[in-house]
């Protein structure tokens, strides 16, 4: 009697018990989407939001779902752009205020699998500019934004001191040998974003990081799956 118990109980948790891989580097990382959905269920705040469906007006740029990176491969099957709950509505207020100036948000990157993570760091030729596999990412978190601004009238891009994803000393937000209009314009992002709770990365004047980011757990689920 004993014996079927324990099998019983071994059969219906057995699912609970495998869902999640085993981490190298001992990281808690949640890869199973019914995981994920039980932490929503416990703490809605942790639902990843779709930016383009929540935010009016928001552009997308999805680099990695295309060859168009540091990477030369694309990385996700869906160009699309995710973030937990309250980055998502840290955003809608930045989408906000820059409308009044007829600006707007365009969006590289948002939540990032930590199987991406993983790979950026075999392929990349600076270490710096990634996040280490053993730590994580804050994308991996949901709570990590690469982006830019746009004039909502043209489309176009506000001049930058880099493109997106550069490896070069000018991709800093501190590196001042620049047009006076590019810092302008570099300011005008990382205040608006600081305003909202964000803080710029100090490698990557389009990283931005939020203030909540310990309180969501590492994933590593598919745009396909959420």
């Amino acid at each position: 009697m004993i014996n079927r118990l324990i099998l019983f109980f071994f059969v219906i948790l057995s699912p609970q018990l495998f869902a999640q891989k085993a981490n190298p580097f001992g990281l808690k990382v949640i890869n199973s989407i019914a995981d994920y959905k039980n932490e929503v269920s416990e703490n809605p705040e942790k639902e990843l939001v779709e930016l383009k469906k929540y935010i009016p007006g928001i552009k997308l740029d999805i680099r990695y779902a295309t060859k168009n990176n540091f990477a030369k491969q694309a990385v996700y099957k869906q160009a699309r752009a995710f973030a937990r709950l309250p980055v998502a509505k840290a955003l809608k207020s930045v989408q906000a205020e820059l409308n009044k100036s007829g600006l707007g948000l365009k969006i590289f990157d948002a939540y990032r699998p930590y199987s991406v993570t993983v790979k950026f760091f075999e392929v990349a030729s600076d270490k710096n500019f990634v996040a280490d596999p053993k730590e994580g990412s804050r994308h991996n978190r949901g709570c990590a934004i690469d982006l830019t601004i746009i004039n909502l009238k043209t489309g176009k891009e506000l001049k930058m001191p880099t493109p997106y994803d550069s490896f070069a000393a000018e991709a800093s937000p501190s590196f001042m040998d620049l047009p006076p209009q590019v810092i302008k314009n570099r300011d005008l992002l990382i205040n608006v974003m600081q305003r909202n709770g964000f803080w710029v990365l100090d490698n990557e004047w389009w990283h931005f990081d939020f203030k909540g980011w310990k309180s969501f757990e590492l994933m590593d689920i598919g745009f396909e799956e959420l």
